[in-house]
């Protein structure tokens, strides 16, 4: 009788154990590579996709996957689920969308990693890769600059960025802001470099 429980008290504590190594997945992570043509990612649907393709090479399936994007018809805090989020060392990111768009969330350069669990270069590194794609508002809802909707690599539209590494020129606001600090100089690959980043963004998992 005795054995039983301790049994079933073992079992109880793997299941537990294992449920919470599955919670804590990888559920969130900066891309490590732009696409390829800037800012055009191919809209919404070609920016899901590559944060897809970079999960599952990394060996992390059965989630599906949202670029943090906004555009004229959609939020960037629409598109990405309830949380909580993880990231690639199980660190957590954020407990919901509240606190992701609150001074709670826990984004920055030593947690900001790729998907493959590496740290992205931040301001002060060669090169800089700071500039991460929204087209967001702090608040995570449009702002104007969207790269038309994420469909353009001209230099005659831009993109607002945020800084993953909450650095920037000065101590404000805007330059420690991980989704909105200021619009690119374009929408190129090139103009995306210019100004500190790499045409890289956000992704999370909605499940």
């Amino acid at each position: 009788m005795k054995t039983t429980t301790v049994l079933a008290v073992i079992g109880l504590a793997c299941s537990l154990g294992a449920a919470h190594a599955q919670d804590s997945a990888m559920s969130f992570f900066v891309t490590s590579a732009n696409p390829g043509q800037g800012g055009d990612l191919g809209g919404l649907e070609g920016a899901d996709a590559h944060c897809a393709a970079l999960a599952e090479a990394a060996g992390v399936t059965g989630k599906t996957w949202r670029a943090y994007l906004s555009t004229s018809s959609e939020d960037a805090r629409d598109r990405i689920g309830e949380g909580p989020w993880y990231n690639a060392a199980g660190t957590e990111i954020a407990a919901d969308v509240g606190s992701l768009h609150s001074a709670d969330n826990a984004i920055g350069k030593e947690t900001g990693l790729d998907e493959t669990g590496a740290i992205v270069n931040g301001r002060g590194d060669d090169p800089n890769r700071h500039d991460i794609l929204t087209g967001s508002a702090s608040d995570g809802t449009a702002a104007e600059q969207t790269c038309e909707d994420w469909t353009s690599s001209s230099d005659d539209s831009s993109g607002m960025v945020g800084h993953h590494d909450r650095m920037g020129l000065d101590d404000s606001a805007a330059s420690r802001s991980w989704n909105s600090s200021h619009p690119s100089r374009g929408c190129s690959l090139a103009a995306l470099q210019g100004t500190g980043g790499d045409g890289l963004f956000y992704c999370f998992a909605t499940d």
